[in-house]
């Protein structure tokens, strides 16, 4: 049939890259803006998409889509196949880029052996993983069992939509997910995530009329990253270095602190921060003094994980009111206090982080400010061992600080050494590569966990493609990794009787 589906999003950049059946999808997706929140377009295409083939689709209220197809070439009868990806993006873009993650498509680039994106987030992630899961709906002749396409919207806040996902629609029991990051694995287990928000009351106060130089301070140029791919990396976290600069400029001044802002999303290393200072024009010499020296040291502290850091000072309008002083030398206590990064490394898995935690994002909120973390952790009971010692933390606090599960307790899924789809995969990938597949268990927190758990799926593995820079405006997919793994996928589905 004609795939004029493909029309809302062609650019052509890809036209002459293989394998054209799956990277035409990906050309479409990216020209659908699908941010963690604003799926409902994308939903509506996959839908259209499927309908239009004659397949049986829905969309729920927060724009998860279920498309089932039937077995064919002799598959007709084979137990029911669950495919698994997130509809959902990062939204991410480089300083200085003016671009509306809400409107515009990505702007796709070839580059060598990559696609990447035009100063923003690209998307791969996990549009490259949908792509698969359209073409093998899209296929006619490939045989392959009864075909459950489950494309989940906001994993990348918090997994919103796999946890209210009506599970008992599901007739298959094994899955494969493509929402991984290399071809030379096959993930077979995962860790699980928690996430939290701290609340600080803002005691908000109107700025004295001394107080007439207002100086925004801003904290760039940090890599970010990925909240689990790239936590072990060491890179700086923008919203603790401005809890370290609020810091600097307030030991022995009087600077009020508004609006402070940073990061992107709950499970992205946050790459800028920013607050607004509102001082007496006899400090301005001596808080730029502060910054500068300041910024001194951390330039010799990330000179390796993150040596494009800096602090800095620029004009701003006086705002009309300010965090109290002990709000906002509580709010940069807090956030310099919350571990994040590495906290506790694999002993089973050399290697491998089994607790971390990623202090995501800072807001102003009409009472004051929120922050925003995520724990991701190989063993539940951790994973609840750090959140109780944040709870303890903020306790001590005090000033009416408060903090709150957000979202769900995604469970982990664990390793599987008698999976029936790890075998198969396995074999295919032998056959077609002629080698051994590595078969991973990851410290990343993905959506396996919660099907397992709730359907129950009891067999599930991960296929993936080589990305890089996730969750940031490097983000990258390999072309050839797509023309690698794609025989694998075919392989794999058709073997499944």
């Amino acid at each position: 049939m004609s795939d004029t589906l493909s029309a809302p999003s062609v650019h052509g950049v890809l036209d002459d890259l293989q394998p054209r059946e799956v990277l035409q999808w990906f050309e479409a997706l990216a020209g659908i803006p699908r941010g963690s929140g604003n799926e409902s377009a994308v939903a509506d295409w996959v839908v259209e998409f499927a309908r239009s083939r004659g397949l049986d689709a829905s969309k729920d209220d927060v724009s998860c889509v279920l498309v089932r197809k039937p077995g064919q070439g002799g598959l007709e009868d084979a137990a029911p196949l669950i495919l698994h990806g997130h509809l959902d993006m990062v939204c991410e873009k480089e300083e200085g880029v003016e671009f509306d993650f809400a409107t515009e498509p990505i702007r796709l680039v070839v580059d060598g052996d990559f696609i990447t994106a035009d100063g923003t987030s690209l998307g791969a992630d996990n549009g490259i993983g949908v792509s698969y899961i359209l073409a093998l709906l899209a296929d006619e002749e490939l045989p392959h069992p009864p075909l459950e396409a489950v494309l989940t919207a906001m994993e990348e806040k918090g997994k919103v939509g796999a946890g209210q996902f009506d599970t008992s629609r599901l007739q298959g029991r094994r899955m494969i997910d493509f929402n991984w990051i290399t071809d030379r694995e096959i993930l077979a287990g995962c860790s699980g995530d928690v996430t939290f928000t701290v609340d600080i009351p803002g005691e908000f106060e109107a700025v004295p009329e001394t107080h007439s130089t207002a100086l925004k301070l801003q904290v760039r140029g940090l890599r970010g990253g990925h909240c689990e791919f790239d936590i072990q990396l060491e890179r700086a976290n923008a919203l603790q270095i401005l809890a370290r600069a609020l810091q600097v400029v307030q030991d022995g001044r009087d600077v009020r602190v508004s609006s402070p802002f940073g990061g992107a999303q709950n499970n992205a290393i946050p790459a800028d921060a920013e607050a607004v200072l509102s001082l007496r024009p006899d400090d301005v010499e001596a808080v730029r003094d502060a910054v500068t020296a300041l910024q001194a040291e951390l330039s010799v502290e990330y000179d390796l994980a993150d040596p494009d850091v800096r602090v800095e000072l620029v004009d701003a309008e006086t705002p009309d009111r300010a965090l109290s002083s002990a709000a906002a030398q509580r709010l940069a206590a807090i956030t310099l206090l919350i571990p994040h990064g590495v906290v506790r490394w694999n002993l089973h898995v050399p290697d491998r982080v089994e607790t971390s935690n990623n202090l995501g994002t800072i807001r102003p909120t009409d009472d004051g400010v929120r922050l925003m973390s995520t724990i991701t952790s190989a063993l539940t009971s951790r994973k609840h061992e750090l959140y109780d010692r944040v709870a303890a933390l903020v306790a001590l606090a005090g000033g009416g600080a408060r903090i709150e599960m957000y979202g769900l307790d995604a469970p982990e899924f664990p390793y599987r050494p008698d999976s029936e789809l790890l075998a198969v995969a396995s074999q295919a990938f032998r056959e077609l590569r002629g080698e051994e597949p590595q078969v991973e268990v990851s410290q990343c927190s993905l959506e396996l966990g919660m099907f397992s758990s709730r359907v129950p799926v009891a067999d599930i593995i991960s296929i993936g493609t080589e990305l890089h820079a996730l969750h940031s405006p490097a983000e990258k997919v390999n072309h050839r990794s797509v023309e690698r793994t794609w025989p694998l996928v075919r392989s794999v589905v058709s073997r499944l009787s």
